[in-house]
């Protein structure tokens, strides 16, 4: 009896394997906004452009999520870090 029961559910998964078909998604690359022509540059005085790139809980968001250059990722955290210090920015938000 637990064999039968085996069967059964190993051919329900073999149907439902076939049923299914993979899509295939085709993503367009990220430009980092900060190569392009007429990108703002960063600093620490920019505080608008600043809180573009930090959560809602103050922590950095990471560039896989902002699509953001490595070059321009590094900056953007030391200009992020040197306004936390002169307390243009909080270092967390309750």
């Amino acid at each position: 009896m637990d064999t039968a029961s085996k069967n059964n559910h190993s051919e329900s998964t073999e149907t439902t394997k076939k049923n299914t078909k993979r899509r295939i998604v085709f993503r367009r690359k990220r430009v980092c906004p900060f190569m392009v022509d007429n990108a703002p540059e960063i600093t620490f005085k920019d505080i608008k452009l600043l809180q573009k790139y930090i959560s809602e809980r103050g922590r950095i968001i990471p560039r896989r999520i902002t699509g953001v250059s490595s070059k321009a990722q590094r900056s953007l955290s030391q200009a992020i870090k040197h306004a936390r210090v002169l307390a243009l920015l909080p270092y967390e938000i309750k």
